[in-house]
């Protein structure tokens, strides 16, 4: 296997850098079920490494919820950006949550559950606010799955699609990872810093165009067009770039 090639990368100073991390496809491998993916043992050492050497300025920027977020990473415990957003946990724990109506919260998860219990391999994954169709296992039902999709929104004004792979997430809030690094770049240790945001997937586009706009790095990780400066090739590539960082 060729060497990740870094020539292009900024090497941040720590401590005078935000860093901020997608989860799936950037720290954890992308696989069929989300339900089993896993971030690897020497990236977690990693993440812990970085976390100190940056005087706690790491966040997790995810799609997925807190909960799941720090079940994932345990026994590691970050700041986080949940759920596009929607979810926020600083770093002293306080969480603040976006305000969602509960009717619509139900009636969202009841349909699209119902929607993928009538076909196998599609899977619905309810979170705070929103709710994820994923395909992967049907990649030939993107068109219908988009098309449902299209349709609740058009009976709901408050529902944001989001599209990403595989998978159509349909949210109850405009919230998303641009706004989410903004609010962390707003509070401690964060505030002052260079940004730096790495993801994978056309949802942290929004965020690579906040991170440029205040002259910070972005990274994306693996294949595909990108507003991204820099590009590494898989969450294996990213884990030899910090291991270097961390080094220095």
């Amino acid at each position: 296997m060729p060497s990740p090639d870094f020539s292009s990368l900024d090497h941040p100073v720590p401590n005078d850098t935000a860093f901020f991390l997608d989860f799936d496809g950037t720290l954890a491998p992308i696989v069929s079920n989300p339900e089993e993916a896993a971030v690897p043992s020497r990236t977690l050492l990693l993440l812990e490494k970085l976390q100190q050497a940056s005087g706690g300025a790491l966040a997790i920027i995810s799609g997925r919820s807190i909960a799941q977020l720090d079940h994932l990473l345990t026994p590691l415990r970050f700041p986080v950006a949940g759920v596009h957003g929607l979810e926020h946990r600083d770093i002293h724990g306080e969480i603040r949550r976006v305000a969602i109506d509960t009717e619509a919260e139900q009636r969202l998860g009841a349909a699209v559950s119902a929607f993928a219990g009538k076909t196998p391999g599609l899977l619905a994954e309810v979170k705070p606010g929103s709710v994820a169709l994923h395909y992967r296992g049907r990649p030939e039902m993107e068109e219908d799955c988009l098309r449902f999709a299209k349709a609740l929104a058009r009976e709901d004004n408050r529902i944001h699609l989001v599209c990403g792979k595989k998978v159509v997430e349909m949210k109850l809030s405009d919230r998303d990872k641009a706004s989410a690094l903004a609010a962390f770049m707003a509070e401690p240790p964060f505030r002052g810093r260079r940004p730096f945001f790495a993801g994978d997937d056309v949802t942290d586009e929004n965020g690579f165009d906040f991170v440029n706009a205040q002259g910070g790095l972005s990274l994306k990780i693996g294949a595909g067009e990108t507003r991204a400066r820099h590009r590494l090739a898989d969450p294996a590539a990213l884990a030899v770039w910090l291991e270097r960082l961390l080094a220095k």
